[in-house]
């Protein structure tokens, strides 16, 4: 095995620092707009991102063109802990948090959009902060990397092996025969997807700047709001506008990009895109029933209630206009199930995915076909391919690897006297980087409550689940850092 080349990881990191600097310069015209007081602070934010990159770029000697498995593996990681710190600039030169702990939380749970919160008076930040907390989330959505992939040519590095380390979900299917092709209509798709929101929020009754903040968290499943209530401050247009939005955020955008080509039986053929729909579809009408059923809520409302926090809950976006926890024991439960669906890979959503869930479902019902035909030769097809054996153990591996982690997180934040309920929301909440949980971090409830540690160990399972565990658990082994 190779050395790690750390000239190529410089480079890779002083584009990310370059364009983190631009995005914050972004808040410069909000600033000057609203006439905050935050003006000199996103400036300086901006420059010392900008400088930063320029110093690691004088600072990268290696001329190598290629990224290898390892490094980009360790690009990943280490560019998110840059973003991290990078990110969190603002936030620690405006004084709008009063520890270093919370601006951390705040900027870990942005970037990996899980939109948990420690802010107990959302409306009372200025609007410059509210909208870099919004593109935080927006830049994460689809990840940074990819971004930075479509323009590595420019740096002289190649970047598929950082473009599989990054992109969301089990595979990463190229649209184009060249990774920076596939990244910009990644972007494309994405951007296009997020001014359509903006305009129709607009149309339907948002101000300019709440569409815009709304439509960059919605489409990145991200979840924060500029409202202390969330969506449930606006009214019924509103949120079936981000009902529909929420639901396509949730769909593999290699699917978006065949039905924008015209190849709508490719689209109808996936799998995942069919259980997608089909468990979306039969958890709404369950949870309508139900609800309607022993509350006073009018069928349309329990209807729309229903269908906006599944759908949000299963996508990971952490919207919320209703409180889940009080309608029934039985229904909170089912809600802390959603937790961990997740929607479908190659999308911007986080949790486990569904196709994860397909492919362990379809093989056990195959096991015991094997078990009353040892010789016959049974293989488990998605969209009609034979899943290869490795991917197969893959996704075993990854499940396996999910829930010990939940468990051993459960335990650790329970150790530090939280009760149960509320550390087993908190630790599937993060891990799965939705937001609202059960307990006390149900969708009416935030983080603010948590000591230090708590947070600071929420914050990397937030990580950790953004980068779906494996990104970062590989480079804990010691095998990795072997050279040979």
């Amino acid at each position: 095995m190779s050395r790690i080349r750390f000239g190529a990881i410089l480079r890779v990191l002083s584009a990310l620092l370059f364009i983190i600097g631009i995005s914050i310069s972004f808040c410069i015209p909000i600033s000057i707009y609203y006439k905050t007081t935050h003006l000199d602070t996103f400036v300086s934010s901006s420059l010392i991102c900008i400088i930063l990159g320029v110093i690691l770029k004088l600072s990268s000697k290696n001329k190598d063109k290629n990224v290898n498995k390892r490094e980009g593996y360790l690009i990943v990681a280490l560019a998110w802990i840059t973003l991290w710190i990078a990110c969190s600039i603002p936030y620690l030169l405006s004084g709008v948090f009063d520890s270093a702990t919370d601006l951390f939380f705040e900027t870990m749970s942005g970037l990996t959009t899980t939109g948990a919160t420690v802010l107990n008076d959302i409306e009372s930040m200025s609007e410059d902060i509210l909208f870099w907390r919004s593109f935080t989330q927006w830049i994460g959505g689809m990840g940074i990397i990819v971004l930075t992939v479509a323009l590595l040519p420019l740096l002289g590095i190649g970047g598929i092996e950082l473009f599989v380390a990054e992109a969301p979900g089990p595979t990463s299917e190229k649209l184009h025969p060249r990774i920076k092709d596939t990244a910009k209509s990644l972007w494309f798709i994405y951007l296009g997807l997020t001014v359509i929101l903006s305009v129709l929020l607009r149309i339907f009754g948002m101000n300019w700047f709440d569409s815009i903040n709304h439509a960059l968290t919605t489409m990145a499943t991200g979840g924060f709001s500029t409202k202390n209530s969330s969506v449930a401050h606006y009214g019924t247009g509103i949120q079936y506008v981000i009902i529909v939005f929420m639901f396509l955020a949730g769909v593999n955008y290699s699917l978006h990009y065949l039905a924008l080509r015209g190849k709508l039986k490719q689209v109808f053929q996936s799998d995942e895109l069919k259980g997608y729909c089909i468990i979306v579809f039969s958890l709404i009408l369950v949870v309508t029933i139900q609800v309607y059923r022993v509350t006073d809520i009018p069928l349309e409302q329990s209807f729309r209630e229903a269908s906006f926090q599944i759908i949000s809950i299963v996508t990971t976006t952490g919207f919320v206009t209703a409180d889940y926890t009080s309608w029934t024991e039985g229904l909170t439960l089912l809600f802390f199930v959603m937790l961990f669906l997740g929607a479908c890979a190659g999308s911007t959503a986080g949790g486990i995915k569904l196709i994860r869930h397909i492919v362990f479902f379809k093989n056990s019902i195959l096991e015991f076909k094997r078990l009353l035909h040892p010789r016959a030769m049974i293989r488990l097809k998605i969209n009609k391919k034979i899943v290869p054996p490795r991917v197969l153990t893959h996704i075993l591996v990854f499940l396996l690897l999910y829930i010990g982690t939940f468990v051993i997180g459960t335990l650790i934040v329970v150790s530090a006297d939280v009760d149960l309920i509320t550390a087993s929301g908190a630790v599937a909440t993060s891990l799965s980087n939705v937001g609202p949980g059960i307990g006390e971090v149900g969708p009416v409830d935030n983080f603010d409550g948590f000591n230090d540690f708590i947070k600071w160990f929420l914050s990397f399972l937030m990580l950790l689940g953004r980068l779906e565990l494996f990104t970062i658990y590989v480079i804990l082994t010691p095998f990795f850092w072997r050279s040979h």
